[in-house]
């Protein structure tokens, strides 16, 4: 366990935390005038909120994670100049969605163009499956990809709740990294995610003053997925799948509900469990309070599964992590 990396980390942490919650300050005016979001069938506000933080979640990460990289002044340690680009890419793509909707299919292709940077960018050396062609491992990495930035974008319906999904992952990411678990790049990315959105958090806290927009949870999905991808690269599978575990579990539940109703699942909705918790009862608080707390345990168990390194331990924590999972979404799905 290196101090050093920590405190890079915490450097990152703080210098994004001060530049994201600046540049919300800054920015909140225009976007008042030019990214209103109105309430729709999806949402869960009343009153148009402006929308487009995620441009200063964004600016922040990049920022700080680039400076620290480069402080760190480590030849190993570069900036990873594709994912930042790609991030960048995918944040205009959002903000453009955000100021005028996009047509589906372009969105997407546009959207698979960033994953693909991100995904292809990474060594041949690293394989999650040596033993198969790689052009094929890399093109369900390219799917898996798509469908995980899509679903952070779908589950960003919620005050808070972007931020009681990633700042979990991103803590547990940063400390995996200190620990030599994961390349330093993600692990400092990371830690400037995690205080990007701590800045951001004062603004977007019940009732939200201010909302991510597509510009920010692209960007962010990017980046946990590149995070993850780095994880399961470095031979850590169960943590890579149970850090995410609630997101991937509520999102996909909900899309293959939709398509076995044959409704349109593309289509704005209020059917993921943590929206049909505020229907049952819950309040915002509580339901971003227990999303949190299960992504605490998730952490914990990822951090099990790396100490233990066991084929059986995996398996058994991520029995135990879908079980969590499952009795949440299980909770929300009911009436209080």
């Amino acid at each position: 366990m290196s101090a050093f990396e920590i405190l890079l980390s915490l450097i990152a942490a703080v210098l994004a935390a001060s530049i994201s919650a600046v540049l919300i300050q800054a920015t909140r005016p225009l976007l008042l005038r030019v990214a209103l979001a109105k309430p729709n069938a999806r949402s869960s506000h009343r009153i148009p909120t402006p929308q487009g933080a995620g441009i200063a979640v964004t600016a922040a990460t990049l920022l700080a994670g680039g400076i620290v990289i480069v402080l760190a002044g480590s030849q190993d340690l570069t900036i990873p100049f594709i994912v930042f680009a790609a991030c960048l890419f995918i944040a205009v793509v959002g903000f453009a969605d955000d100021i005028r909707s996009l047509p589906v299919v372009p969105r997407l292709l546009l959207q698979a163009a960033a994953v693909a940077a991100v995904v292809f960018s990474a060594p041949d050396g690293l394989r999650l499956v040596p033993a198969g062609p790689v052009w094929l491992e890399r093109g369900l990495l390219l799917i898996a990809g798509l469908w995980f930035v899509n679903l952070v974008n779908f589950m960003d319906g919620l005050d808070l709740m972007t931020a009681a999904e990633a700042v979990p992952i991103t803590v547990a990411i940063a400390l995996l990294g200190s620990f030599g678990y994961l390349a330093a790049a993600p692990a400092l990315v990371a830690a400037a995610l995690c205080g990007a959105l701590l800045g951001f958090a004062p603004f977007n806290r019940p009732v939200a003053r201010i909302f991510l927009g597509d510009v920010g949870s692209l960007p962010i999905g990017l980046l946990l997925g590149w995070c993850l991808l780095e994880l399961a690269l470095h031979r850590q599978f169960a943590a890579a799948l149970l850090l995410p575990l609630y997101y991937l579990t509520d999102a996909t539940v909900t899309l293959f509900r939709r398509m076995a109703r044959r409704e349109p699942f593309w289509a704005a909705h209020r059917s993921h469990f943590y929206q049909r918790a505020t229907d049952n009862g819950f309040t915002v608080w509580r339901v971003v309070g227990e999303v949190f707390a299960l992504n605490a345990v998730l952490a914990l168990l990822a951090f099990a599964s790396v100490a233990l390194n066991l084929l059986t331990a995996d398996v058994a924590l991520l029995l135990t992590g879908a079980l969590a999972v499952a009795r949440q979404l299980r909770r929300f799905s009911r009436p209080l």
